[in-house]
């Protein structure tokens, strides 16, 4: 990483994940704000009833979420895989808003207050609400929801810090140079 850190500039990669950062930090603190995430997030989530529901009824309700979380994760692999670690540190922040957003989601089971979108003639029911009572812990929306919201603080401060190391090296380290002759 160091290597790959050396003679890049590192002021308006700083600047981008200061303004991705804020973004994110806004859905770990209240339910409702969008995010420049919000929109691929929301669109993989309603996409994932739709890949996942020949896998039956649960599946189906799961799917939204768990493909949520398992794009930017994708995108995560991606970008480490092509060592663009920068590039590893702003998907983090990706997957940290889609938890967040997440969490406001699991915190709603029990009260079903937040508006639905739904494709089903049937309408909307709430993923939460019918994944934790199935399971028979309904009860425990709110605790799982505050362990997926500690879980992206956890993934924002790693990505931060994955973020500030880069920019220390791109600042301070220099390119190696080949010798000639």
């Amino acid at each position: 990483m160091r290597a790959w850190a050396a003679g890049r500039t590192w002021w308006w990669r700083a600047l981008l994940f200061v303004a991705l950062a804020v973004q994110v930090r806004r859905p770990l603190r209240e339910q409702g704000d969008w995010t420049v995430f919000s929109g691929i997030t929301f669109g993989a989530h309603e996409l994932g009833h739709l890949v996942w529901m020949p896998f039956g009824e649960w599946m189906g309700v799961a799917g939204g979420s768990l493909t949520q979380l398992l794009v930017p994760v994708g995108a995560l692999f991606v970008v480490k895989r092509s060592r663009d670690w920068f590039g590893v540190a702003v998907v983090g922040l990706w997957i940290a808003c889609a938890m967040a957003e997440l969490s406001w989601y699991i915190a709603d089971a029990r009260t079903e207050m937040l508006d639905l979108v739904s494709f089903s003639e049937e309408g909307a029911i709430h993923d939460w609400n019918y994944l934790l009572g199935r399971a028979g812990w309904l009860k425990q929306d709110l605790a799982l929801a505050r362990f997926t919201r500690f879980l992206a603080w956890l993934v924002l401060l790693a990505s931060t810090a994955l973020a500030t190391r880069l920019c220390w090296w791109m600042a301070t380290e220099k390119p190696a140079t080949l010798d000639t002759p």
